[in-house]
């Protein structure tokens, strides 16, 4: 009730993603579970493993005009930040799990701090693809961050990029060309040039200022035929990760 009275909630339950009729945020339901190791350990014992996490970073953007308003500084630094720790040129990133709650303030400012880091020094006809699974399942509040994460690591395993919903005109505040980012509506197989490999990061940010970007990367030494990699389904398999700033994720199960 406090959330739809400061206008947070969509009134016609819908996530409107960057578009022209975003309105609110919808409320889900949910959890989600994922397993690491460190991937040296996991390439030893054997373990499938799904991508890797190349690095993160977390901070607090000390304020907007209120709490709930964000800030782009802060969001940019922590962006440059982490891809800074992962090693990773932002430029070489194919795909932004966004945290993308389809409101008017917080989509703009998100669009924002990611054209500035990301979508600088890219080809016109190569944009950095985004997307949000909130258009899907809604915003799962407290597990939001870990759903995106989900998403982007199934993503990168079955080597596809799959539709953010209910996106039809670009929110006018939002000049995706400009910024050099493009909304991800449709299921595409996920392509790289030559032996580019597949790199994403996934955003997710608390209402009081903080925020997070994870930054990942396609598992390693690929089969060029792989077996299918697991569907979204309840129960644990073994899974992978890699030390400070950087680990493997394995087997996932959500429900």
């Amino acid at each position: 009730m406090a959330a739809s009275r400061f206008g947070a909630l969509s009134p016609d339950g819908r996530s409107y993603t960057f578009d022209a009729r975003a309105n609110g945020y919808v409320r889900g339901e949910g959890g989600g579970l994922v397993v690491l190791k460190r991937l040296p350990d996991a390439l030893r014992d054997g373990d499938p493993v799904l991508c890797v996490i190349r690095g993160s970073e977390a901070n607090n953007d000390g304020g907007g005009d209120s709490l709930t308003t964000p800030a782009a500084h802060g969001r940019e630094a922590m962006l440059r930040a982490a891809y800074e720790r992962a090693g990773v040129d932002p430029a070489k990133v194919q795909y932004v799990e966004l945290h993308g709650t389809g409101t008017k303030v917080g989509d703009p400012v998100e669009a924002e701090a990611l054209g500035a880091v990301l979508g600088a020094r890219r080809a016109d006809d190569a944009p950095l693809r985004v997307g949000s699974v909130k258009t899907n399942v809604g915003h799962l509040e407290g597990a939001a961050g870990i759903t995106g994460l989900i998403k982007t690591v199934l993503s990168l395993a079955h080597r596809e990029l799959f539709p953010t919903l209910n996106h039809e005109t670009p929110n006018p505040a939002i000049p995706l060309d400009t910024l050099g980012l493009t909304v991800q509506t449709s299921l595409d197989a996920w392509a790289t040039e030559a032996d580019a490999p597949r790199l994403a990061g996934v955003s997710s940010f608390g209402m009081g200022g903080t925020n997070v970007h994870m930054v990942l990367e396609q598992a390693p030494a690929e089969d060029p035929t792989p077996a299918p990699a697991p569907a979204l389904t309840p129960g644990p398999d073994p899974g992978t990760a890699d030390g400070p700033g950087r680990g493997a994720v394995g087997a996932l199960g959500a429900r």
